[in-house]
């Protein structure tokens, strides 16, 4: 399914060691065999997700306007975005960067999927306030 070796040999040994981690002592055979395929099938989608995020950010990246000076990259929202907790950074990146919805959000940071929107807007709120405190433009 993965059309690469070495892509299968990666999902089978990350199958492989989330059955080792988990409490599995009271499965049966068949049960246990069902587990490791639906680990598998987890990963295998999980993959084809983060694939599809890449190509979607690489055609993005093919068809966004180069900058005006490219010999000095703007990075005034950087220092903004660095000034931010970590958590915010964490959740602006994952969900505008990664593009993760609220699910994998919650689940990469630990967090109740109800609280990431909150979260999210607080986040983005704070970063607006920085960003207009020290003159950068923002749009709409």
């Amino acid at each position: 399914m993965t059309r690469h070796a070495g892509d299968a040999d990666d999902i089978v040994q990350d199958a492989f060691c989330r059955l080792l981690r988990a409490d599995v002592g009271q499965l049966g055979d068949e049960d246990l065999r069902r587990y490791v395929f639906r680990i598998a099938g987890n990963l295998m989608t999980d993959r084809w997700r983060r694939a599809e995020r890449e190509m979607s950010w690489l055609d993005r990246l093919r068809h966004a306007p180069l900058p005006v000076d490219p010999s000095t990259p703007d990075d005034s929202v950087s220092r903004e975005f660095a000034e931010l907790t970590p958590r915010d950074r964490a959740l602006l990146w994952l969900a505008y960067v990664e593009e993760h919805n609220h699910q994998e959000i919650a689940s990469a940071l630990g967090l109740a999927r109800g609280s990431v929107k909150v979260l999210l807007s607080r986040a983005r709120a704070r970063l607006r306030k920085l960003l207009v405190t020290r003159g950068t433009t923002v749009r709409a």
